[in-house]
């Protein structure tokens, strides 16, 4: 392909089933289409412990790098784990090339924590739920410590992780 190709390939956002783009992506790069799929690393509540897990960046969408006049599009829409091609009317969106370039060169994110020290959360269950209170820190997996207001003095609590919730 040269630069004075009027239809060189381009990049296009594919929207997937719920929480299948993995499968899309696999599904996809078996049929010879290049693809990518930004993950990023995320803390969660699980069995009652925090662990990290990798999730995509964009829930539900991924990017597929088609030519015009080259591919077959219509394998696309019948590709386990996809949706369909992110269009405006009947024209797939193309998405610009540097934004691809930008989340596949951009340094790697931190992990996007369920609470970060400051944070305002509320204790969501339990026989002090609904109390307003401020993160202090991680004990562990499955503990934090959260400064709450307890008869006009602030005490420092030990808490379930779970029990907790970001205070709106």
């Amino acid at each position: 392909m040269t630069d004075t190709d009027p239809s060189p390939a381009a990049w296009y956002a594919v929207h997937t089933k719920p929480r299948q783009e993995a499968r899309a992506l696999e599904n996809l790069t078996n049929q010879g289409f290049e693809c990518f799929l930004p993950m990023m690393d995320v803390e969660k509540v699980r069995r009652q412990k925090v662990s990290r897990v990798s999730e995509p960046m964009f829930s539900r969408y991924l990017f597929i790098r088609l030519n015009d006049v080259n591919h077959n599009w219509s394998p696309i829409r019948s590709t386990l784990g996809v949706s369909k091609l992110v269009s405006f009317g009947h024209v797939p969106a193309k998405v610009p090339p540097e934004f691809i370039h930008f989340l596949r060169e951009a340094p790697p994110a931190a992990v996007a924590r369920l609470f970060e020290v400051g944070d305002s959360v509320r204790i969501a269950n339990g026989p002090l739920a609904g109390l307003e209170g401020v993160y202090q820190a991680h004990d562990g997996e499955t503990r934090a410590f959260v400064l709450v207001d307890l008869l006009g003095q602030p005490q420092k609590l030990k808490l379930a992780i779970e029990s907790l919730a970001v205070s709106q």
